[in-house]
C-alpha cells in the first residue's frame, strides 16, 4: 500500500497536482498497489481529489477519524461527542482565533470581525468542493446549544502566537479526550485522542488483509509524524521540518520538485531495500 498526504505532499504549493504526480500513481497503481489518501481533510475534500487522481480507494481523513470510500458507508467513524464540542468551543472562543467545526458533510465557523482575518478564512478553506457547504454564525457556543454538533475534527486559526498557547494548555487541563496536532494546511487541529493516520492505517490494512510492514506512508508535517513512523516505509517530503524527517527512513524531494514522482522512480522502480539505515535526503 502506498499512503500519501495531501497538502505539502500530493500538491504543490499552488495547491495543484502535477501530472508527473498523477503518472506516479497510476503507475504504482498498475504494479498493484493499493493507493490511498491519508489526510486532515475533511471527507468531500479527500474525495475530490482522490477523482483527480482515478483512485476509488477507501481514504483515511479527518487526520484517520472518518475512514471510508462512500460518505454513506464508511468503515470507521470516529468523532469528538457533541458535549465535548460545546465546552472545546466555549473555551477557543474567549480567545483571537476562527473556530471550524468539520462535520463530514458540512462545515459550520464562527464569524470573525477584522478584515485580516479573512486571510485565514480563506485558507482554511482552501480546496473545500462546491457541495460541502460552509456556514458561519455569529455565536457559536450559543448555536451548539439549539443545534448540538458531534464532529469527527475541529480547526482553529489563532491570530496570537501567546493565545494560542494559552488555549492549548487550557484545553489540556479541560477536555482530556482529545489530541491537539497541526498540518500544513491549519496549525491547530483538535481531533478524538485514539485518532491519528496511523491508527487509520491499522484500520484500512486490517480491513484490505495488508499489513504495516506492507505499507509505504508519505507525509510532510506533525500530523504526519505517526503514520511514518509506523510502516515498513516511512517517507518525508524535502521541505518538512527537522521532526518529521528524524521520522522517516527516507527523504524525498519537495512538493515543488515532483516528490512523490521521485519516490515512485527511486523507491518502486528500483526494488525497495528491505533495510535502510539511514535517511537519504536531497
Amino acid at each position: 500500500m502506498l499512503a500519501l498526504d495531501i497538502d505539502g505532499t500530493l500538491l504543490r504549493s499552488n495547491f495543484r497536482i502535477d501530472r508527473s504526480t498523477k503518472e506516479a500513481i497510476d503507475y504504482v497503481k498498475n504494479k498493484g498497489v493499493y493507493v490511498t489518501l491519508a489526510t486532515g481533510r475533511n471527507f468531500p475534500s479527500a474525495q475530490k481529489i482522490a477523482k483527480a487522481l482515478k483512485l476509488d480507494s477507501v481514504l483515511i481523513t479527518h487526520n484517520g477519524a472518518l475512514i471510508a470510500s462512500s460518505i454513506d458507508d464508511p468503515i470507521h467513524d470516529e468523532r469528538i461527542s457533541a458535549h465535548d464540542v460545546r465546552k472545546i468551543v466555549q473555551i477557543v472562543e474567549k480567545y483571537d482565533a476562527h473556530i471550524r467545526l468539520l462535520h463530514e458533510r458540512y462545515s459550520l465557523g464562527n464569524q470573525v470581525q477584522q478584515k485580516s482575518h479573512i486571510v485565514a478564512k480563506m485558507t482554511m478553506g482552501l480546496g473545500d468542493p462546491l457541495f460541502y457547504p460552509v456556514t458561519f454564525t455569529e455565536n457559536l457556543s450559543v448555536h451548539l446549544e439549539e443545534k448540538p454538533m458531534s464532529v469527527p475534527k475541529i480547526d482553529v486559526q489563532f491570530f496570537n502566537s501567546e493565545e494560542k498557547e494559552a488555549a492549548t494548555e487550557e484545553l489540556k487541563e479541560r477536555v482530556d479526550c482529545i489530541s491537539i496536532t497541526a498540518s500544513t494546511r491549519c496549525d491547530f487541529e483538535i481531533i478524538p485522542k485514539s485518532v491519528n493516520k496511523a491508527v487509520g492505517l491499522q484500520i484500512l490494512g486490517k480491513h484490505l488483509g495488508i499489513s504495516m510492514d506492507e505499507m509505504v506512508a508519505v507525509g510532510d508535517f506533525t500530523n504526519d509524524v505517526e503514520m511514518i513512523q509506523s510502516v515498513g516505509l516511512g517517507v518525508a517530503m524535502g521541505q518538512s521540518s527537522e521532526e518529521v524527517k528524524h521520522a522517516a527512513d527516507w527523504v524525498t524531494r519537495t512538493n515543488d520538485q515532483h516528490g512523490v514522482g521521485y519516490l515512485v522512480r527511486e523507491v518502486f522502480r528500483r526494488q525497495m531495500k528491505t533495510q535502510i539505515e539511514q535517511p537519504i535526503q536531497y
